[in-house]
């Protein structure tokens, strides 16, 4: 892309918290249902899908979620939960989930969870105060003992039940979308706090086989909110967690091919279709439209105003200009009475001049006579208007002993006034010289292209590749001093603490003067002052004009290159090198278009790039979250090429009928793009040709629910899985009854 192609404007998308709902959840009418109907409930560690069985879908689905919000007002504490806690901005940010991880820990939240639950469903307690309807519940793979002995007192003690059945909400997603529960396959089941592959041989799952990934859906969203964070460090507003999962789910998908594709992601092609820019809501303070008259009248005064700070700005320089003419002057005169003098005598002087010998004496005043030409330079550029004639100079020459007070005074007037007047007289001459030797340069270096053009490209090429080093090296030394704990600060801190050691130095008088004639300034006295000015560059202003001095002097070789170079181009100047289009941080951080720092809007947007294929990449990658395990590629080529019957050559019938009937289940794998990715991964390590059934429902969040719902109408499937209130009283709350959806007792 050209720099002078002009750009469209990209898609902003504005991102708030999820807007509120305006009624509670609504309660559902029980009389078309039997008493005795189980209720199969899906207690996620994000929502709760719970209704009666036979059904679709669930009648409820709802954020595990709960808030207990005390009014003050009433002096009540009431009690929010799932969808309800939408009903108020406050409420749903101070609601709270009973997981940590996927452990349950508050189990008072469950309770209340569940309490709600049956009352939304219209359930009655019988005669004896107890829940008749069967009950089906999920539990995690190879769930702890502790959470099922936790769950029995629930629901035997708590509300009564006479009967309950527990499976793992993977396998009953599998049976959702196999109803013959013959088949074999491959379960993985995206969820909210784990990935699970899980192998199927005749529709029971090899739990002994299959393996864990501790990474979900939350933790992507958490993933996601530390780059964001770590990338926009001074963003001017706080994003809620729902802020940072809407983008998650909204934006982010799974790449085909990880690794070409972020390679190519910070080119702008790639940016101009990945690029996603995302704002926050704010409130932009918008300032008064002034009118033509008042622009006109703040423009004139800004005018006067600079006027008078430029003038009184030149009077300090001339001023400064005439004390250092005299200065060098001065110690001109000092070293032409030197000349032929004895060394002890010539040493003698300069010590009481506060010298330490003839090399820092010549050190000191060829330094004065560079700055005094710097000087005489920038007067004569910038006060050829100035000029007096000498015949207003008449009493000068005159002696005060021949004149009055009134006449005295402009003696001393006329005095400055000519040191001034000389000043610029001997700046123009410099300029002219200036001048002339520039010009004999000129043609010298006209001459010399066209005799040989070649070796002048080549020198051209040299000096301007030296001057952009040079350049650069000192943009990094400054950005280093800005830094106290680069190794430049911390030398700096050690010349300074030295100098501190070293004592106060002599002071010169008056004719001693620093170039700045600062009598009590002797900075620059000795070599070891000249190291801490070049370590630490203690004139920013001054720094800050080398720099722009050599940017025109780079701008006038690559002028130079350009017009005769045929192969320098616009793309090879340093401008180019530091245009937004070549900086890869400036199209990470602002994408595909250049940044105004001050507009407000631009303050308040994220850009989305590497973030969208770089979150959803750990299920496969698991090591880019900081997770020492295997992806989910890895685990699935594991199952098939080294288990159940496969040998590195030949990959057994039941493994090859496991490839054909692949399902993706659980919330998280709606993330756009995974079926594809899973199909790519399979083919890359099985043989050519193997044929290949990746499957996904509409739904996957759903597909525990509705198994579990199909599963409690195969009467006897389910009686056998059930647990009844006297087993449970007979045998304890270690009991459990395994069955082809549940856990085994390999896992206690």
């Amino acid at each position: 892309m050209s720099r002078d192609t002009p750009l469209s404007p990209l898609k902003i998308y504005t991102i708030d918290d999820p807007p509120l709902i305006p009624n509670p959840e609504p309660f559902i009418d029980v009389g078309q249902f039997d008493v005795n109907r189980p209720i199969a409930i899906d207690f996620g560690s994000y929502n709760v899908r719970a209704g009666y069985t036979g059904l679709s879908d669930p009648h409820f689905n709802f954020p595990t979620r709960l808030t207990r919000h005390r009014d003050r007002k009433l002096s009540k504490t009431f009690t929010f939960i799932g969808n309800d806690t939408k009903l108020d901005q406050t409420i749903r940010a101070q609601s709270k989930t009973p997981f940590d991880g996927n452990i349950i820990t508050n189990w008072d939240y469950v309770e209340d969870i569940l309490e709600y639950t049956f009352h939304h469903l219209g359930v009655t307690p019988n005669n004896n105060n107890g829940i008749p309807n069967p009950l089906i519940l999920n539990e995690r793979l190879a769930c702890l003992q502790s959470q099922r002995q936790n769950w029995y007192q629930m629901v035997f003690e708590t509300f009564n039940l006479s009967q309950v059945a527990f499976g793992i909400d993977s396998l009953f997603g599998y049976y959702a979308n196999n109803p013959t529960g013959n088949s074999d396959g491959i379960i993985i089941n995206c969820s909210n706090e784990e990935t699970d592959v899980i192998p199927v041989v005749d529709g029971k799952g090899i739990l002994t086989e299959c393996k864990r990934i501790n990474w979900g859906g939350r933790h992507s969203v958490e993933f996601l909110n530390n780059l964001l964070t770590l990338k926009y460090p001074y963003f001017p507003s706080k994003l809620s967690p729902f802020q940072y999962e809407y983008m998650y789910h909204k934006f982010c998908y799974t790449a085909g091919n990880f690794t070409k594709e972020i390679e190519s992601l910070l080119s702008l092609p790639s940016l101009e279709e990945q690029n996603i820019v995302v704002e926050v809501p704010f409130v932009e303070i918008i300032h008064p439209k002034k009118t033509e008259e008042e622009l006109q009248r703040q423009a004139e005064k800004r005018r006067e105003t600079g006027k008078r700070l430029q003038e009184q700005a030149r009077q300090r320089r001339m001023e400064k200009l005439v004390q250092k003419t005299e200065e060098y002057e001065y110690f001109s005169h000092v070293k032409d009475s030197l000349v032929d003098q004895p060394k002890k005598h010539v040493l003698s002087v300069l010590q009481n001049a506060g010298f330490d010998d003839e090399a820092d004496f010549k050190k000191y005043l060829n330094n004065l006579e560079k700055s005094l030409k710097r000087a005489q330079i920038l007067e004569a550029d910038e006060n050829d208007e100035h000029d007096e004639p000498e015949n207003k100079f008449d009493l000068v020459d005159i002696p005060d002993e021949e004149l009055n007070e009134e006449q005295i005074k402009e003696k001393r007037k006329q005095r400055f006034l000519k040191a001034s007047f000389d000043a610029r007289v001997k700046a123009k001459e410099e300029k002219a010289r200036l001048f002339k030797l520039e010009e004999e340069a000129r043609i010298k270096d006209q001459e010399w292209r066209e005799t040989s053009l070649s070796t002048w490209i080549k020198d051209k090429r040299g000096k301007l590749n030296a001057l952009i080093k040079k350049r650069k090296d000192k943009l990094k030394l400054r950005d280093e001093m800005k830094d106290r704990k680069s190794q430049v600060a911390q030398n700096r801190m050690k010349n300074l603490a030295n100098l501190a050691e070293d004592g106060p130095r002599q002071k010169r008088s008056r004719q001693q003067a620093s170039i700045d004639n600062d009598p009590n300034d002797t900075f620059g006295a000795n070599d070891d002052d000249w190291q801490v000015y070049n370590d630490i560059t203690q004139n920013p202003e001054a720094f800050d004009e080398l720099l722009e001095d050599e940017y025109k002097e780079i701008v006038e070789l690559e002028g130079k290159l350009l017009e005769f170079d045929p192969n320098f181009t616009e793309e090879d100047t340093l401008d180019a090198q530091y245009d937004w289009r070549n900086s890869v941080y400036h199209l990470f951080l602002r994408g595909p278009r250049p940044h105004d720092s001050e507009d407000p809007h631009q303050q308040h947007q994220m850009h989305l790039n590497v973030e969208r294929i770089r979150v959803p990449e750990i299920l496969f990658e698991p090591t880019i979250g900081g997770q020492d395990q295997a992806g989910i590629a890895e685990l699935c080529e594991t199952i098939v090429t080294k288990k159940f019957g496969s040998k590195p050559s030949e990959i057994s019938n039941t493994a090859l009928n496991m490839c054909k009937n692949v399902w993706l289940t659980g919330g998280n794998a709606q993330i756009p793009n995974m079926k594809q990715r899973i199909v790519n991964e399979f083919t890359s390590f099985l043989p050519s040709g193997t044929p290949i059934g990746v499957n996904i429902s509409d739904d996957p969040s759903l597909d525990a629910w509705k198994g579990m719902s199909q599963f409690a109408q195969s009467e006897e499937a389910f009686k056998e899985a059930i647990i009844t209130r006297k087993e449970y009283e007979e045998f304890g709350s270690e009991y459990i009854k395994e069955h082809k959806f549940g856990n085994y007792k390999y896992f206690e």
